[in-house]
């Protein structure tokens, strides 16, 4: 039990606790693809029974398409905390080809209906296949090149508005914004909220305690996670592949890694945090014994969130 478990820390009334389909192995490189992925509705029973009040949409269309959505999420008194969507904010041409997929993310929001703490748009940069852990290429950008990728983050904020969402950008191991300097340079060309997640935070170099203390105002969500330090450390080392991470589960439960969650807990706390904390795990899918302590490990989180008040 971490020190800080008795400071000060976020409260019940102002934050809800998620999970998402992603802790289970299930995200867009693996739906349709990996036999393993395990069933929407599996898992919605799953989350649901560990005592969570949300969960992360994931790709559009898994959990359920719009007419079955709404009840396989009432019948669990689950609500929707967000949904992950990648685009192509730097190229105009292709991000309008794309911004269908924001509606269809939209229009599921919609379907799902109205709760208290209202679900983000989680908007990201893409992901090339051949990703590695390491520098990416807006070290190099122009300002041109950045004030043309914040357009496009403005151009999709935009369309989350009219819709009745406010979004949030989450910074993504493997895309155009990973490190704490990228964010910063981000933040300040745009007006968009930031999903802060603790564990790409870490790999791409970052602190989450100073990443709250920096960015506190602009945190409108909250992906956490904790993180097999050991194990980061050699794929960093390695320059590994980014599916490395979820292939050698760098991401464990809550409290069994080096991210120091209590403290961060009483970070959010500090700032008087309002909003969704959403645990993730980010797996690929797993079988027998291991899909156990997959379950075991979202159960052993929400264990943990509860002994600080959540």
């Amino acid at each position: 039990m971490e020190a800080a478990e008795l400071t000060e820390h976020p409260t019940r009334a102002a934050v809800s606790i998620a999970n998402a389909p992603c802790s289970y192995g299930a995200f867009e490189e693996t739906i349709g693809v990996d036999p393993l992925v395990p069933d929407a509705v599996a898992l919605l029973d799953q989350v649901a029974a560990a005592g969570y009040a949300g969960i992360d949409l994931g790709p559009v269309g898994y959990l359920g398409n719009v007419e079955e959505l709404p009840a396989r999420l009432a019948d669990r008194r689950l609500a929707l905390a967000g949904g992950f969507m990648p685009l192509s904010f730097g190229d105009r041409h292709r991000l309008a080809d794309e911004i269908g997929q924001l509606d269809a993310l939209l229009d599921t929001f919609d379907a799902a209906g109205s709760s208290a703490c209202r679900p983000r748009p989680t908007l990201a940069g893409t992901t090339p296949p051949d990703a590695r852990l390491g520098p990416s290429g807006t070290a190099r950008w122009s300002l041109a090149e950045w004030r043309a990728y914040a357009d496009g983050v403005s151009t999709a904020s935009e369309r989350c508005r009219k819709r009745g969402y406010e979004p949030t950008f989450h910074h993504h191991i493997g895309t155009e914004i990973e490190t704490p300097e990228q964010i910063d340079q981000l933040l300040s060309l745009t007006d968009v909220g930031l999903c802060l997640d603790t564990g790409h935070l870490a790999v791409a170099g970052g602190d989450p305690l100073e990443a709250v203390r920096s960015w506190g105002p602009r945190i409108n969500h909250v992906h956490m996670k904790d993180a097999d330090m050991h194990a980061l450390a050699s794929l960093e080392a390695e320059r590994a592949p980014v599916d490395d991470l979820w292939r050698g589960q760098v991401f464990v439960a809550l409290g069994d890694g080096g991210l120091e969650c209590g403290r961060f807990l009483a970070a959010l706390g500090e700032i008087a945090y309002r909003g969704w904390i959403v645990v993730e795990q980010d797996i690929f899918p797993q079988r027998g014994p291991l899909a156990d302590k997959v379950r075991l490990d979202q159960e052993r989180s929400r264990e943990f969130l509860t002994r600080y008040g959540l």
